[in-house]
Order: C-alpha cells, then sequence, then structure tokens
C-alpha cells in the first residue's frame, strides 16, 4: 500500500483524463469548475458542471479555467485538480499523496504556460512531475513505435487547440499547433445560426448539432435537424430545421486552418522521413478527428493514408500513462 501512485493527466480543454499505472483511465471528465461568487467555493465539478453550463442562477458561474489547451484561471484549476485527484483516489481506494505525475503540455505553449501548469499540479502535493509534449503523449496513447527512428505523424484535435507533431526516435522533429479545435467550431456554428436565423444558440446545442449532423467532408448525404434557441426579433424561443450542408460551410474556416497547420508541419519534415509518412500515413486523434467523414476529407487533401487511433478520445491520457516507463528516455530527447 505504501508504493507511490504514479498518474498521467491530460489536461485537455475540452476533458480532463486520468490515467492510473494500475487500473487504465480512471476519469474522464469535462474540465468545468461551477463556482459560488460569493463564498468562492467550489460547487461542483466535471460531468455535474457541465451540465450547469448556461443554465445557472446569478451567484454560481460555471467556469472553464483551461482555454487554447493552457491555463487561463490558475486558482481554479488548482482547485479542480484537487477535487479530481480526489475521486480518483475513492476510486482506486489507494491514496493520491504523493504521486508521481506525467502532464502533457500543447506543443506551442510558452515556458511560462508549462511553468503554470507544472505548479497547479506540484500545489497538490505532487513528489514529481513532468512535462510531456502533446503530440509525443498522442502518439505513444496510439501504439506507434515512437522510439525508433521512423516517422510517426499524429494530429491531435482537441478542444482548445490542433497539434500537428512528427516524431521519431522519441523526440518531436517537427511541430505546429493552431489554436483552432472542437470549441472553435461550436463558436462558428453559433455565428452561423444566428446570421441566418436570427436565432441565440447555447454552446451545448452548438456542440450537439457538431456530433450529430457535423461533417468534414462537402460530398455526403444531407441530414436534416432540429435546432431550439431564442429569436432575437421577438425574444421568444422558437425552432428551426438546418441542413448538415450549412454546417460543413460554417466549419469549413476551422477544418482549413487545421489542413493549413498539417501542411506546414509535413513541408518543414526532413525528406528522408517524408518518405516513410508515404507508407505510414497520419495518425488522427483527439475529439475532433471523431468528426464525420475527416479522415476521408483529409487523405483526399493531402494524398497520403489517414488512419484513426484505435480510441481517439483517450489516446494522450493513456500515452501520458505509458510515458512514465520510458520518461527518462523520452526527457533526454526534449533537451
Amino acid at each position: 500500500m505504501l508504493s507511490t501512485a504514479e498518474i498521467g493527466i491530460d489536461l485537455g480543454t475540452a476533458n480532463i483524463l486520468i490515467y492510473s499505472k494500475t487500473k487504465g483511465i480512471v476519469l474522464n471528465e469535462p474540465s468545468v469548475v461551477a463556482i459560488d461568487v460569493n463564498t468562492k467555493q467550489v460547487v461542483a465539478v466535471g460531468t455535474e458542471a457541465k451540465q450547469m453550463v448556461g443554465k445557472t442562477p446569478q451567484n454560481i458561474i460555471p467556469i472553464r479555467p483551461l482555454k487554447d489547451g493552457v491555463i487561463a484561471d490558475y486558482d481554479v484549476t488548482a482547485q479542480m485538480l484537487k477535487e479530481f485527484l480526489k475521486k480518483v483516489s475513492k476510486k482506486i481506494g489507494m491514496s493520491m499523496r504523493k504521486p508521481i505525475v506525467v502532464v502533457c503540455t500543447p506543443s506551442g505553449s510558452t515556458t511560462v504556460e508549462r511553468r503554470a501548469i507544472h505548479n497547479a499540479v506540484t500545489s497538490y502535493g505532487a513528489k514529481q512531475v513532468h512535462l510531456i509534449e502533446e503530440p509525443v503523449a498522442a502518439a505513444i496513447g496510439s501504439d506507434l513505435p515512437v522510439d525508433e527512428p521512423v516517422a510517426n505523424v499524429v494530429v491531435d484535435i482537441g478542444g482548445g487547440t490542433s497539434e500537428v507533431g512528427i516524431i521519431s526516435f522519441g523526440g518531436v522533429v517537427s511541430c505546429n499547433s493552431v489554436r483552432t479545435g472542437g470549441d472553435k467550431m461550436d463558436e462558428e456554428i453559433i455565428h452561423h445560426i444566428r446570421k441566418k436565423y436570427n436565432i441565440l444558440i447555447g454552446e451545448r446545442t452548438a456542440e450537439n448539432v457538431k456530433m450529430e449532423i457535423g461533417y468534414a467532408h462537402p460530398n455526403h448525404k444531407e441530414e436534416t435537424m432540429e435546432i431550439r434557441g431564442r429569436d432575437m426579433v421577438s425574444g421568444l424561443p422558437k425552432t428551426v430545421m438546418i441542413t448538415s450542408t450549412e454546417i460543413h460551410y460554417a466549419l469549413k474556416e476551422s477544418l482549413d486552418s487545421i489542413l493549413e497547420t498539417i501542411r506546414a508541419t509535413l513541408e518543414n519534415c526532413p525528406p528522408e522521413l517524408s518518405g516513410d509518412i508515404v507508407d505510414h500515413g497520419i495518425v488522427l486523434t483527439g475529439g475532433g478527428a471523431l468528426l464525420r467523414g475527416m479522415q476521408e476529407w483529409l487523405s483526399n487533401e493531402l494524398i497520403v493514408p489517414v488512419h484513426l487511433a484505435p480510441n481517439p478520445l483517450e489516446s494522450v491520457a493513456i500515452g501520458t500513462g505509458r510515458a512514465l516507463k520510458m520518461i527518462n528516455k523520452l526527457q533526454k530527447a526534449a533537451k
């Protein structure tokens, strides 16, 4: 019982996943915290807090303390991590005192942003904190041969950022990140519906629209969906029908910026590794990879094979957990 707990944390903008060495993924909840403004106390975290978004009284505010893959509100993030780690220790039945933690950071994050992540985890009382880059974690979690000298290309489309990394021999050869992800797509759907139908919808409705009828590929069988929102002229609730084609055009800008990032990363790739990419292709991870037609559309645009990771949503968390075994090797490559 005295063995030190070893955990991997995927600090995502949309979801936080915690991986324990013994039990696999022990927590997967939205990174949302509901806070009472008057007492500054945490009322709810995770799934419970996400259900409150857009539906709370004035004294309770649901906050998403992570923005664009990095910490936007330091104190709230630290509180949220404490609450989540309490949940985890109950689940595992083992105290989380002084764990060894591996956390992933977006590849484009600055030293200050990394320090904030490091300090937030240390404030919980972690014994050691290792930071690894998100593309590396995603590649390890997708069962790619990270430590061999072959090109592993990972495209991780998360909530706040999309990361593209070419990894070879345990380190990042070329990587780019763009602050476009699932959240930006939701915003574009809200904006489109407001402009076209004069109706205001919330984030949760926009996310449902994206999941139900969002397509990355322009050629698809058209689907329709009924949505409800507030009419901006009369101020009353109203229902409209929307089609998957118009949602595709609403998402086009975000998708194009992700495509440009992949292109820019591939252009910086050494010619020897480019040959590998044609053979092995690209692996998609992250929640954005589940957008319909994403694989097809990317492989048509880039003319290389595109594969979906075994479980895209959990790849980064599994990767952080597995990285515990090979952390020394990875850190040598990172230095």
